[in-house]
């Protein structure tokens, strides 16, 4: 079957070997496409392939869902979700919560993750809109855990990541609810009561667990290279690794769910904003290494224009990294060179 390549769908396995308007040979009969590869046969300039016809029964929503590549992780998300409130209002009540219940609720969530390379499907499919804070906190878990792969941590290091960004904002269990929820802007004095957390983060951590790494990461998560950051005004090498990776994970995280005083921001927009926020805020290395990882998961992706159309992300322009080529029922739309064009929303 003859398919455009802006049709072509991961898992589509090519009938014949492809080659480019050159004669270059791109890619060989039998491949299965990832979005990767179908990013490849648009940059070389390749417009039609031959595909294998797939035939099948159709099948209904609840059993399409229930067959979802993450609907494993999603049951193993929902428990480390329970966990994870569960011992924060232990922190809440007593200043400390079961140590060993971390391992137990976290572990089976990162193994299961270990396959699943798309990070934006996981975070697009792996949310509970109900309550910022819990899951605010498996998310920056899973992508310090992911970040730390990334940089070439071993498994044992990125789990330790993993661990500390599941811990990170536990001090805010101390953080009084009216200060901790408020809607508007925080007063100066009751900014300095948040600011808090991160101290009573690191004495949470050190009375339930003694793992010092995570309350090290805890105290530090609000540090920041330029040295304006609380609670110690560190800088540059004076933070930790592992706090750096936490620091970057928790601001995507934070700008990319909605909270009660802010509405959650455009993926794309937020991984620019962390650009920018690499050039002195942000470790730079650290932060570079998150965006250069994110950007190709989100090669196939629907998204909602600012216009109202509903298209597809194609390829990531090599001029404007974060003003990508979208697919439309018109045609194509090229953002770097539509600046009255946005993103509103990116779905799966």
């Amino acid at each position: 079957m003859r398919v455009h390549v802006t049709d072509l769908k991961p898992g589509d396995t090519l009938l014949r070997d492809t080659f480019n308007t050159f004669g270059i040979h791109i890619m060989q009969k039998g491949h299965t496409l990832q979005r990767e590869d179908i990013a490849k046969l648009l940059q070389h300039g390749v417009d039609d392939v031959d595909i294998e016809e797939v035939f099948s029964e159709p099948a209904d929503i609840s059993q399409s869902l229930s067959s979802h590549p993450l609907q494993d992780a999603k049951v193993q998300f929902n428990s480390a979700l329970q966990g994870f409130e569960d011992l924060f209002l232990n922190a809440a009540a007593r200043g400390e919560f079961d140590g060993s219940q971390v391992d137990a609720k976290l572990q089976p969530l990162l193994t299961e993750l270990q396959e699943q390379k798309d990070v934006v499907s996981v975070l697009l499919f792996l949310n509970d809109d109900n309550n910022y804070t819990y899951t605010h906190s498996l998310q920056v878990g899973m992508l310090s855990y992911y970040l730390a792969t990334w940089m070439g941590y071993t498994e044992q290091e990125a789990y330790q990541a993993g661990r500390a960004g599941y811990l990170h904002d536990v001090g805010k269990s101390k953080i009084p609810s009216h200060i901790l929820n408020k809607p508007g802007r925080l007063t100066t004095e009751e900014f300095e009561e948040m600011k808090r957390h991160t101290i009573y983060g690191h004495d949470i951590i050190m009375q339930s667990t003694g793992d010092k790494i995570s309350a090290m990461v805890a105290l530090q998560h609000h540090e920041r290279t330029d040295g304006k950051g609380y609670p110690n005004g560190l800088s540059l090498d004076e933070i930790h690794p592992l706090s750096r990776i936490t620091a970057v994970a928790d601001v995507y995280s934070a700008m990319t769910t909605a909270r009660v005083y802010q509405t959650k921001q455009e993926l794309l927009r937020v991984l620019k904003e962390l650009h920018r926020m690499s050039f002195g805020q942000l470790h730079a290395e650290t932060t570079q290494t998150f965006i250069r990882n994110m950007l190709p998961n989100f090669i196939g992706k629907q998204v909602l224009l600012s216009s109202g159309e509903v298209g597809q992300i194609i390829m990531t322009n090599p001029s404007n990294f974060f003003r990508p080529l979208i697919k439309t029922d018109k045609g194509f739309t090229d953002l770097a060179m539509q600046s009255n064009l946005d993103i509103e929303e990116i779905f799966m």
